[in-house]
């Protein structure tokens, strides 16, 4: 029953979000439809945009907007978004749409030997849906922790900025003021990919999460500054 009422409660949260504006970014020109498997930026969108503003708000590159389905990636080499290939097809998710618009924080990287998998950040950030490659300032909350056959894949949360939830400041308000957004997100990451896949450890507070993006940052400085003195 209590399932039920989260994935009810999950569509209800889905249609509010899509009856708000899409939020747009001027320095990304979105040229994507159905035939097409790259969006061009006008700028590279891991090594030009700053993660962070000064008021401790993160950029999100937004990859996968809320609600849907096709499963859009950065490319590291190009700094560009394009959708991911399997078997040269284009993967689309074969569940319900994303809870949230997913995305990366730019000019992060979190290697293996310190609980990430080698990439920049994933990001879930709660609010009305994004552009497909659409740059969004949000506040993070918390992070999410997963396990993704047996390797760590966490997923930060956030709040985008302009939208109501941005009143939210950690998981502990999220949970008292937006009753079951939380356990939509854990179920939701948790069933996507099949049965027995994804595993959840819970979620960390807004403290941990910040000091992840901290070292992503730092990890990402590092590898940048070693490659510029080639």
């Amino acid at each position: 029953m209590k399932i039920k009422l989260i994935f009810i409660t999950y569509f209800l949260l889905t249609f509010i979000f899509f009856s708000c504006n899409r939020s747009k970014s001027e320095e990304v020109t979105n040229i994507s439809n159905s035939a097409e498997e790259v969006i061009k930026s006008k700028v590279d969108l891991l090594r030009d945009i700053t993660p962070l503003f000064e008021d401790g708000d993160v950029n999100a590159v937004i990859e996968i907007p809320s609600g849907t389905l096709e499963k859009w990636e950065l490319n590291k080499s190009t700094g560009q978004v394009q959708w991911e290939l399997v078997d040269n097809t284009p993967r689309i998710v074969n569940y319900l749409g994303y809870p949230g618009n997913y995305g990366m924080i730019p000019q992060t990287l979190l290697s293996k030997e310190k609980g990430g998998d080698g990439d920049p950040l994933d990001i879930i950030v709660l609010g009305p849906p994004s552009t497909r490659g659409g740059i969004v300032k949000c506040k993070i909350i918390g992070v999410l922790y997963l396990m993704d056959r047996g390797e760590r894949d966490d997923k930060l949360i956030a709040v985008s900025a302009g939208s109501p939830l941005y009143q939210v400041n950690d998981m502990t308000e999220l949970n008292k003021n937006y009753k079951g957004i939380s356990e939509i997100i854990k179920l939701w990451f948790t069933n996507y990919k099949g049965t027995g896949k994804m595993e959840s450890e819970g979620f960390g507070d807004k403290k941990t999460a910040l000091a992840i993006l901290r070292d992503a940052i730092d990890e990402f400085d590092l590898i940048h500054t070693k490659q510029n003195k080639k």
